[in-house]
């Protein structure tokens, strides 16, 4: 008996490190946002440069992290959650004093390459260590917890840092965390490693890293064109999902694939991926919409928007630590349905939010429509790893990433372009007026040309340009309803017909 809670000790005491590497990986997706214009200035960074800069992070974690889930089930788990976290602390101190914007970009990308062997490594060890279900699930929303937490945290933690720091104090908030898990990961983490993993295939490595990077490159700069200019990211996406096409072809071939997408054929694990997938889309382009009204519309500073946006991440993080609980009384389906439908409300307040008082709506809103979606993040998660034998968790959780990659990229890429839309089309009677054209592309060129107009001109402008704004935000809303509905849907038929379960025992996995 002494022994068994010996290893239930040690089993607790090894999440609460995992929790670690994954609160820090999650934070650094995001702090960065706030310390943008300090670097610029530091560095000189024109507005590419910029660019990069924020996104080579989160371009590089997208794009290994199928081969890095892959590899810890090949080389060790444990040997390469330690690998990863130590390049993270040597690379976040070299970025902390890079001279000049090149240099933080490749920084940058490296520090997504080291993240992208942390997160699939902590999830599939998760996995190895709690073999008890209910354990596990509790295990998993804590940790679904800290990613969560991480993000919401991360542009607050940066701006109190950036008013005593320099801006590189971002970078090195991961340094003690790191070594902390070089020190103790070695103590309480259990190694484990796929009995007969089987060579990697490097040629699909190359071809899920061109596939994943030019389709999440394609996303970003449809984000960035707008609806102006579709062809380039366009035609990104459209040579990126080829080559992923051809990678999909070749794992199918493979004896040992680098991704098992026979997994597919287990129904509960592919319909969690696309629930997961779509709420991720409703998430970001909420909250793309959200940030960007509390500073354009509303007026506030970047520091103070954070702040205000901060109960989204943490209103998840409830969600996903009270759902273990709620399985107590309902099937993890009906939870998930029920998180669902109150997604469902949560967006209804921001389509009745306006420009002038929206400000109570818009923060019950987000985080109403946040807390719902925990019960899918943690359970969905937990199904998606329970669902495949041990061997193969890091290849599931690599998905189970993935997934929420793209989720996150479609969101600001599909509804960005529609707040986008709607906002030039509410603008299209005030540029034939004879306003500057720009004004009727974005809030921003609104705000430029109001300054160059009488006040009375100026003033009547700018409540026309908030109004289309927010108007693209209500529109946005509109579709994180009916995208929570239809999953709430999904999830609830799925149940009554037999194609979800809800144990890990019901759940077999896809012949190999």
């Amino acid at each position: 008996m002494s022994n068994t809670r010996a290893a239930g000790r040690r089993e607790w005491l090894g999440l609460l490190v995992l929790v670690l590497p994954t609160l820090v990986v999650a934070m650094d997706m995001t702090a960065l946002f706030l310390a943008l214009p300090r670097v610029s200035a530091d560095l000189g960074a024109d507005s590419t440069q910029q660019l990069w800069i924020t996104d080579s992070y989160g371009f590089l974690v997208a794009g290994f992290v199928i081969t890095m889930g892959t590899l810890g089930d090949r080389i060790g788990r444990r040997r390469l959650l330690l690998i990863g976290a130590a390049a993270f602390a040597a690379v976040s101190i070299a970025a902390a004093w890079s001279p000049n914007p090149q240099m933080l970009i490749i920084m940058r990308g490296l520090l997504g390459i080291a993240g992208a062997t942390l997160t699939p490594s902590t999830l599939a060890l998760i996995s190895s260590m709690f073999r008890d279900e209910r354990q596990r699930g509790k295990a998993i929303a804590v940790w679904a917890t800290s990613q969560f937490a991480g993000g919401a945290l991360g542009p607050v933690l940066a701006g109190f840092l950036l008013q005593y720091f320099w801006w590189g104090s971002v970078f090195l908030i991961a340094v003690p965390v790191m070594v902390l898990l070089l020190i103790v990961g070695p103590m309480v983490l259990p190694e484990y490693r796929a009995p007969a993993p089987g060579r990697l295939d490097l040629a699909s490595v190359g071809l899920s890293l061109v596939a994943v990077l030019l389709t999440v490159y394609g996303l970003k700069r449809l984000t960035v064109e707008g609806p102006h200019d579709l062809a380039v990211p366009l035609g990104t996406i459209v040579v990126g999902l080829a080559v992923g096409a051809v990678f999909v072809r070749r794992q199918l071939k493979l004896e040992t694939p680098l991704l098992d997408l026979r997994l597919f054929r287990n129904r509960p694990f592919a319909a969690v991926l696309v629930a997961l997938v779509l709420a991720g889309v409703a998430m970001a382009g909420t909250g793309l919409m959200v940030t960007q009204y509390l500073q354009s519309v509303l007026g506030f500073s970047p520091l103070a928007s954070a702040v205000l946006f901060a109960p989204m991440g943490l209103a998840v993080a409830v969600g996903t630590m009270a759902a273990p609980g709620l399985t107590r009384w309902l099937q993890p389906s009906t939870a998930i349905a029920a998180g669902l439908a109150v997604s469902v409300l949560g967006s209804v307040l921001l389509i009745l939010a306006d420009s002038v008082h929206g400000l109570p709506l818009v923060m019950v809103g987000i985080a109403v429509l946040a807390l719902g979606t925990g019960p899918l993040f943690a359970l969905g998660t937990g199904l998606v790893v329970g669902s495949v034998p041990v061997e193969r968790a890091g290849s599931a959780a690599s998905m189970s990433e993935t997934g929420n990659y793209f989720g996150g990229s479609l969101g600001l890429a599909l509804l960005g372009v529609l707040g986008a839309s709607v906002y030039s089309g509410r603008m299209t009677d005030v540029v034939a007026a004879g306003v500057p054209t720009v004004a009727g592309e974005t809030l921003a060129g609104a705000t430029a040309v109001a300054e160059q107009l009488p006040p009375a001109e100026a003033a009547e402008l700018l409540r026309t340009a908030k109004d289309a704004f927010t108007s693209g935000l209500n529109v946005v809303g509109v579709v994180a309803a009916v995208l929570f509905s239809a999953l709430a849907v999904l999830v609830v038929k799925a149940r009554s017909t037999g194609t979800a379960t809800d144990s890990r025992a019901e759940i077999q996995p896809a012949a190999a």
